[in-house]
């Protein structure tokens, strides 16, 4: 169903994250990395503040910190020195080049100024530079990473003819609502199969929460490296993971001749089937134990909340790919979403059954409270929103920054989607009280004996005047 148009024209209660920081999410899956923000500081410190509460680990983010005069008459030069003081001091293998509303307002040519780059410091060819166009007027997070995933195969993968070269490799593009914990689960799942991934971007790797044995580093510790993205040309096939990214993987494919498989989510039981059976015929080995076990222990899962699930009215905020992710799982389950809504418009939204309205958590709180929605689904944005609907809330998406571990669960496969299941019937369950047991005023040695007796000797009372 086709999103509704906003009703407002302006933004009360915000649900999104804006585009500069979705790219540089994508730029921090990758190996010895840093994401560089043509912009104010004040821009990119609010968003290494929203990264750090999020994963809580050190977030390597920097920017060109535009000021009043730059902004005004140009800030081509601070660009040109911060890429040359990036390049000498830290030695990235890619730097993530990134516009700001600012820079984009003010008419920055990225491309321009990156071969006035190349052509000044010549010494620092080896640093890849993948310039990215992000106004944060426009977009949500999901619609950066995207743009940043789509750059990142047209600078760092060559035109190559060798599909297949390497048969036991499969590509997988992440979209941006898959966490740390679902790539680590997408992995086991492909490796279950005998196969490999290359994730791009991985930030299983660099953001799964983990003490590093190495000394501090400047850069990205972790992620799909370098030559890895050089090789998707080689690999059997592409797992693309979301609709955001079919973009992307078209342009991989138009590139290298990789077959694609699209999957727009990977939970509940068909979902999973699909991915399985991909897996399946690409390795040409029959389903694991293991693998078939945890189907198993899924629909058990669904058998035990069905009943609380089953006619439940849920409201739902999230970027378009996470909202059908999670649209379709719930659907599957019986559920009824009473409210839906995007921060953007996208083509993907075509595919939801339930009307999405194009706003914030403000038209999430009007449309739950109008359908006497009974749970809310967002990020950790909707606390308030939750509490005065005094429903629950299941934490979903970008940022979560007040409960710990919401970077690191896993969603999607059989096991992510058995304890989602869970999580949202104990939820739902937790609403449910029980009634207070009734007492009959004549049984006499009750809790409510001598209220008895007090009202039969008022009524004797009045009787004998």
């Amino acid at each position: 169903m086709v999103a509704s148009p906003k009703a407002k024209a302006l933004c009360v209660n915000p649900l999104k994250s804006s585009q500069p920081l979705g790219a540089a999410l994508a730029f921090l899956g990758l190996a010895r990395a840093m994401p560089l923000i043509h912009g104010s500081q004040g821009c990119t410190a609010f968003g290494k503040v929203f990264f750090v509460r999020h994963f809580r680990e050190p977030i390597p983010l920097q920017t060109t910190a535009m000021d009043q005069v730059s902004s005004i008459m140009g800030a081509d030069e601070s660009l040109i020195e911060a890429l040359r003081t990036l390049s000498e001091k830290n030695r990235p293998d890619v730097i993530g080049l990134l516009s700001s509303g600012l820079s984009e307002t003010q008419g920055t040519d990225l491309r321009r100024v990156l071969r006035a780059f190349r052509a000044a410091h010549a010494e620092y060819d080896d640093v890849a530079v993948v310039p990215v166009n992000t106004p944060d007027f426009s977009g949500c997070l999901e619609t950066g990473f995207a743009l940043a995933v789509e750059a990142i195969l047209d600078t760092l993968t060559p035109e190559t003819r060798h599909p297949g070269r390497r048969p036991r490799q499969v590509n997988v593009l992440a979209s941006s609502m898959l966490t740390p914990g679902d790539i680590e689960a997408i992995e086991d799942w492909v490796a279950a199969f005998g196969l490999s991934a290359v994730v791009l971007p991985d930030i299983a790797d660099s953001l799964d929460g983990h003490l590093p044995e190495a000394e501090y580093s400047a850069l990205t510790s972790g992620g799909c490296s370098r030559a890895s993205i050089a090789a998707m040309g080689e690999s059997v096939a592409t797992l693309v993971i979301g609709r955001s990214l079919d973009k992307a993987a078209a342009l991989l494919q138009a590139r290298t001749g990789v077959p694609n498989f699209h999957f727009p989510g990977l939970m509940g039981l068909a979902a999973c089937d699909a991915l399985t059976q991909t897996l399946a015929r690409l390795s040409n080995q029959p389903v694991p134990l293991r693998v078939e076990r945890w189907r198993d222990q899924l629909r058990d899962a669904m058998v035990d909340s069905h009943f609380m699930l089953g006619f439940a009215r849920l409201a739902l905020a999230a970027d378009p790919d996470l909202l059908l992710m999670l649209g379709d799982f719930l659907r599957g389950m019986g559920a009824e979403i009473v409210a839906a809504v995007s921060p953007v418009r996208s083509e993907s939204l075509a595919a939801m059954e339930t009307p999405v309205t194009v706003g914030d958590l403000e038209d999430l709180e009007r449309l739950a409270r109008q359908r006497a929605a009974q749970l809310v689904i967002t990020n950790s944005h909707g606390v308030e929103t939750a509490r005065r609907l005094e429903l629950p809330l299941l934490r979903a998406g970008f940022p979560q920054y007040d409960w710990l571990g919401g970077h690191a669960r896993a969603w999607v496969g059989y096991r992510g989607s058995r304890q989602a299941l869970f999580d949202l019937a104990n939820l739902l369950q937790s609403r449910h009280h029980d009634p207070e047991p009734y007492s009959s005023l004549y049984w006499l040695d009750g809790p409510r004996a001598s209220e008895r007796a007090s009202r039969t000797g008022a009524a004797a009372a009045a009787h004998s005047c």
